[in-house]
């Protein structure tokens, strides 16, 4: 992984923030933010599991299409709850910081 790629995964998350107010009609993203949390949350539940089912064979190209979508799918859930992607990333790193010792 590079910093190129890790970048996209910020930018992301600002596309998912701009096409939240967008038509729902026009947009997958708004359409699934007006659905409710709910729904998001059922996403994410639901690619998770795929996600598991993939990594149960042997096709490296299914797990990365279902994280890919699992990525997608909590940065919308995040999104929807009033949180970004740094907030998970502060607790990974107090974490790492706890258990490093």
């Amino acid at each position: 992984m590079n910093a190129r790629s890790m970048s996209f995964l910020l930018e992301l998350e600002s596309i998912i923030a701009e096409r939240a107010g967008a038509d729902p009609d026009s947009s997958y993203t708004a359409r699934l933010l007006a659905a409710g949390t709910r729904r998001v949350a059922q996403k994410v539940g639901e690619e998770g599991v795929e996600v598991a089912l993939a990594a149960l064979g042997e096709d490296k190209t299914a797990i990365a299409d279902e994280a890919a979508d699992l990525l997608y799918h909590l940065l919308v859930l995040l999104r929807d709850r009033d949180m970004s992607l740094g907030d998970v990333l502060t607790v990974l790193e107090e974490r790492h910081r706890d258990n490093a010792g």
